[in-house]
């Protein structure tokens, strides 16, 4: 006769569930293995159609024939959009945390106008038209605006409503210019039409030479905020409670926000939706501890860009659609949903 196990028994030997940290870092490495897949889908596709035997010859053999130079291009291009894609993520993250605003992305405060404003600047009265002086001037036009907005904003007073009302009043100055610039200035409008849409095509060494150092420092930084930004995300009473150093924090997710968003922005103009759309999403998974979003975004943004990427070579072949227009059809949908659904849950 078979007699059950006591209750206290069976509970000992069943096997215990996952914990959710371990679900959390399991995560992590399927989100890398995705991007892993991502990428090497961005090498092997383009907008012009490679044998994938070509593609291998290209990535192991150099020989100097033309498929070797395509796969070269896409491996910049790849590497661009890794990076730009981590950086972009990076900053959103930061930035929703440090405005409160789960909605927020890098646009808010008005790093995306001020790299605009400065390359128009550089084409119109520099007479500047290559990318890598592109570069410089963007990532300067992003650097003035991100402190402007810290001084606008309060400096060692500034809270989070300050600095969104700053930048929002900065972009839109900021975007009255360039609009009027390019109106005057049919040299400037046909030469800022390819950059300001957002786009990986143009990306080479040099490029990545030039924006990596600032990207590097960025991530760095940010990413030794998660601790301090926690505290910072209860509230200002409570963040004191807790030791944080509110100004000094602030100050830094500012730098580190405006540098990536910046180097990003200078190197493939202003792409629009990552910042926001990738946190967000990470968030509702992960819940609101910035040690697991940070990491999370650095790893998933990518992913978007660069399959949005692959997704515009492929929709327009044998030309092909720039990233920027590819993340905006996706992005807005997607804003409209997670802005309704915000709306719903505070009814």
């Amino acid at each position: 006769m078979l007699v059950d196990s006591p209750p206290e028994q069976r509970a000992e030997t069943a096997p215990a569930p996952p914990t959710r940290q371990a679900i959390r870092v399991l995560g992590l490495f399927a989100s890398v293995a995705l991007l892993v897949l991502v990428a090497l889908a961005s090498i092997a596709i383009g907008a012009k159609s490679l044998p994938l035997g070509d593609v291998w010859h290209g990535l192991f053999h150099d020989s100097g024939t033309y498929a070797d130079v395509v796969v070269d291009d896409r491996i910049s291009r790849t590497v661009l959009g890794l990076l730009a894609g981590a950086a972009l993520g990076l900053s959103g993250a930061v930035l929703q945390a440090l405005t409160r605003n789960p909605l927020a992305d890098p646009g808010l405060l008005g790093i995306n106008a001020g790299a605009s404003a400065a390359v128009v600047t550089a084409i119109t009265y520099f007479g500047v038209t290559s990318l890598s002086g592109y570069v410089w001037f963007a990532f300067a036009g992003a650097a003035v605006v991100g402190a402007l907005v810290w001084f606008l904003g309060g400096s060692r007073g500034a809270t989070p409503v300050r600095l969104a009302l700053a930048g929002t009043a900065i972009s839109a100055a900021l975007y009255g210019y360039l609009q009027a610039v390019m109106i005057m200035d049919d040299a400037a409008l046909s030469k800022m039409r390819f950059w300001t849409v957002g786009s990986l095509a143009s990306a080479t060494g040099s490029t990545i030479t030039q924006v990596a150092p600032f990207l590097a420092v960025g991530t760095v930084v940010a990413l030794l905020l998660a601790r301090p930004l926690n505290a910072v995300a209860m509230g200002d009473d409570t963040a004191r409670a807790l030791g944080a150093n509110l100004n000094r924090t602030r100050a830094l997710a500012m730098l580190s926000a405006t540098v990536l968003c910046g180097a990003a922005t200078a190197a493939c103009g202003p792409i629009v939706f990552v910042g926001l759309m990738v946190p967000h999403v990470v968030r509702s998974f992960t819940g609101p501890d910035l040690r697991w979003i940070l990491p999370y975004a650095t790893i998933l943004s990518p992913v978007l860009l660069l399959g949005a990427d692959v997704l515009g070579r492929l929709i327009a072949r044998p030309a092909e659609l720039q990233v920027g227009i590819v993340t905006a059809v996706i992005g807005g949908p997607v804003f409209i949903h997670l802005v309704r659904r915000r709306r719903t849950a505070q009814l």
